[in-house]
């Protein structure tokens, strides 16, 4: 079931439980107590995210090219500031 946006669309920062709670994933789960992100892919191809803590939290919705474009980043270590403390 998706959020109905006035145009039928799922929406950023929409509930990440109006999505369902089938067909999240967690990709990027480790030793992290049980706080990861998780993702969800959308019938028009897009990608949701949310929080696993907050499950019914914001949910973001992102196309496939962001998605790509952010990996492609991560991968070239544009994202590594983010974790040094």
């Amino acid at each position: 079931m998706t959020t109905i946006d006035g145009r039928g669309h799922a929406y950023n920062g929409m509930p990440a439980s109006d999505l369902g709670e089938q067909g999240w994933e967690s990709p990027w789960s480790g030793p992290n107590g049980g706080q990861c992100v998780q993702t969800k892919q959308l019938a028009d191809g897009r990608v949701a995210l949310r929080q696993s803590t907050d499950p019914a939290g914001p949910a973001l919705i992102y196309t496939p090219e962001e998605i790509t474009a952010f990996v492609a980043g991560v991968k070239r270590g544009l994202a590594d500031h983010l974790t040094n403390g």
